[in-house]
């Protein structure tokens, strides 16, 4: 929460949130712990499609969406809807677009559209693509995983893999996010806006960058991940997972020397320390097809908890192998206040819910609200348009509004 002499960043900007799932509602998210505006912009009736998915991926609706208001307008079904979202739009900053390709003209609601009505709004598009031959393709982050390469380098041959989180929606809508930041600076000066179009495609290309670079710089086509062994493919000796007595397992990361000589020195491995075929980095990758076999003897015979603790101690970068259900019992992320307590529907006890993962010394990031019930606030932010309760009454018997 934040307190009277700390303001948001983004107090005072408004948004229209034209979006669904993950994509166009993680943009919104970003935007709105930041301190904006957020209004989400849904079909009466139904709404975002998460509300109404399986209570495990329905729950994801509130994680996505707090510090948000919802209004619910027909704008497919009514003209009168369509003008009313104009009205807004001419009060607004940024609308954010996360509907299939060319739906959002189709109502006669693009970016040239509203431009017209407001010359200063910044048009967020989220879409399969960017501008170009496939850009009316369906497209989702899966496919994009695939397409692009990142499925190919994650799993092993022949078995492509998603990664195990949405990060293409995420990814793409982070992008897109600061491109809207750039857009907002910009527009002080210019007084103009702009559509952004930021494409799930062309983020996993940019995540997979390294990769390219590789290829041009070798000529030899991309192998995946698991073909190259843990620590050779990153160039170090000493780079991956060990499993401890009691099962578990933690992945330890020697990248210099300093961390070479007191990982040797906690585990007392006199004799590695002393081993010039051992002596630096490029040794100890030339080593790898005898020298994790010996650690690993080292690592088996202590607890996970015993190797994380003399780990720390030692100052050598280690991490366990964690399921993301366990983070919430993390101690740092518990000690530095780095979850949001959410309320759920049906659930006594808030979920612990992350924060967006920077921390600044100017503002704090909480739970203004939690996320909206679906039109929560359609008569509050239609008031706000100077519409007269009588008037709001008037649309809601026109089915303008629920």
């Amino acid at each position: 929460m934040r307190g009277d002499d700390q303001r948001a960043p983004l107090e005072g900007i408004r948004v229209l949130e034209l979006g669904h799932i993950i994509a166009g509602p993680s943009a919104g998210l970003l935007l709105a712990d930041l301190g904006a505006d957020v209004i989400k912009v849904e079909r009466p009736g139904e709404g975002d499609q998460s509300r109404g998915m399986p209570a495990g991926t329905s729950a994801n609706f509130h994680f996505l969406n707090r510090n948000k208001r919802s209004i619910a307008i027909d704008l497919k079904g009514s003209a009168e809807a369509r003008a009313l979202f104009l009205r807004l739009v001419a009060g607004a900053d940024v609308v954010i677009d996360n509907f299939a390709y060319g739906a959002v003209e189709a109502l006669g609601l693009g970016y040239d559209v509203l431009a017209k009505t407001n010359p200063g709004i910044i048009y967020l598009a989220l879409k399969g693509f960017l501008p170009g031959p496939d850009e009316a393709r369906p497209f989702l982050d899966e496919l994009a995983q695939m397409s692009a390469g990142l499925a190919f380098m994650t799993g092993p041959r022949g078995q492509p893999l998603r990664a195990g989180a949405s990060i293409v929606d995420v990814g793409a809508a982070a992008y897109g996010v600061i491109a809207v930041l750039a857009a907002v600076h910009q527009r002080t000066a210019t007084g103009r806006g702009q559509k952004i179009t930021s494409g799930l495609f062309e983020t996993t290309v940019f995540w997979v960058g390294q990769w390219l670079a590789q290829h041009a710089a070798t000529g030899q086509p991309s192998v995946p991940m698991p073909e190259i062994r843990q620590g050779t493919r990153m160039g170090w000796g000493v780079y991956q997972l060990f499993t401890a007595s009691d099962g578990e397992q933690v992945f330890i990361g020697i990248t210099s020397n300093g961390h070479w000589e007191r990982f040797c020195a906690e585990f007392g491995l006199d004799d590695l320390a002393a081993d010039p075929r051992l002596a630096d980095n490029a040794r100890r990758v030339a080593a790898r097809d005898w020298l994790p076999a010996r650690i690993a003897e080292e690592i088996a015979r202590h607890s996970s908890a015993e190797v994380s603790r003399r780990l720390e101690k030692a100052r050598v970068p280690y991490a366990p192998l964690r399921r993301p259900d366990q983070l919430v019992d993390d101690p740092h992320l518990n000690a530095s206040n780095q979850f949001v307590l959410t309320p759920l529907p049906d659930r006594e006890a808030p979920a612990k819910l992350p924060k967006l993962p920077v921390r600044s010394t100017a503002f704090e990031m909480g739970l203004a609200r939690p996320a909206p019930r679906l039109g929560e606030h359609t008569r509050e932010v239609l008031a706000e348009l100077g519409l007269a309760p009588d008037e709001i009454d008037a649309l809601a018997s026109r089915k303008v509004i629920p």
